[in-house]
């Protein structure tokens, strides 16, 4: 019996080292992220390599959907609304695919990014752009499939997709106008009613001053017209952290009232509990 388990141990822990032998992916996986203007774009994808092989129009046929890489989806993401060849594309997360042919490419952004290389049921609904972009012949052979960003503008760039001597490239407007003149126009017009409340907020914890942080809140609940609970809490204890128990009883009585509105049940324990405490002295 003895021997039995140490064979059978003997077994599993040939196993468990075999298991964790890591060898090089066939077509690793790669990662870029870029600003562009005010826009952040990423792309995730795994490269193939030729290894000799005829690509486009023999491994990779024309007229087909391609993954646009290996493995599971190439994905690219944008943290803004972009627009591609006159159309919209919404801020998010797409797969990419491409049909290559022998003069041009199409280019897709499907919504679902949760496939294994193409999608078991192409459905169209799921597109959410298609564009066509003629390709160009390079004067080198590119060995491994890469996917950058280049022409870099505030206002625009080219994602560019190359692979043995196929060059295809689709240009990309981000909206850097509109966000700038807004962060402008915001910086401009003045902090926030949430700002205030931020500066209060961190005076209060980290034991800072207090005076100023009640100056802070109060501005905030000058700049709103519903009067926050959270607000009017905050308030409240600035207040007794500077002894006007008075003042602070008054102010949680507003945050109590307008909590038990708002069916906030912690706010509403949170303010009876300071109401009663203060209330002692």
């Amino acid at each position: 019996m003895k021997k039995i388990i140490i064979v059978f141990a003997i077994i599993i822990a040939n196993f468990t080292i075999e298991a964790q032998v890591k060898t090089p992916q066939s077509s690793p996986k790669s990662t870029l992220m870029q600003a562009v203007g005010l826009t952040d774009v990423e792309i995730n994808y795994s490269r193939p390599s030729a290894r000799g092989r005829a690509v486009f129009g023999n491994l990779i046929p024309f007229g087909k959907v391609w993954r646009t890489g290996a493995n599971e989806n190439t994905t690219v993401s944008f943290s803004d609304d972009v627009v591609i060849d006159g159309k919209t594309l919404k801020k998010g997360k797409y797969s990419l695919y491409t049909i290559p042919k022998i003069e041009s490419w199409e280019i897709i952004f499907y919504k679902t990014t949760d496939n294994w290389g193409n999608p078991e049921e192409w459905k169209e609904e799921n597109v959410a752009l298609r564009a066509t972009v003629k390709t160009e012949t390079l004067n080198r052979s590119v060995e491994t499939f890469t996917i950058g960003v280049s022409g870099l503008d505030n206002n625009f760039a080219f994602l560019e997709m190359y692979w043995e001597n196929s060059y295809a490239a689709i240009k990309f407007e981000v909206p850097t106008q509109q966000k700038a003149t807004a962060n402008i126009e915001k910086a401009l017009a003045g902090p926030t009613a949430g700002d205030y409340f931020s500066a209060a907020q961190f005076l209060f914890q980290s034991n800072g001053d207090n005076a100023k942080a009640l100056v802070y809140v109060n501005k905030a609940l000058d700049m709103t017209k519903d009067k926050p609970f959270w607000y009017n809490r905050l308030k409240s204890l600035i207040q007794a952290k500077l002894g006007d128990k008075k003042g602070a009883i008054e102010t949680a009585k507003l945050s109590l009232a307008a909590a038990e509105i708002a069916k906030n049940q912690d706010y509403v324990k949170m303010n009876k509990e300071s109401i009663a405490e203060w209330s002692k002295n």
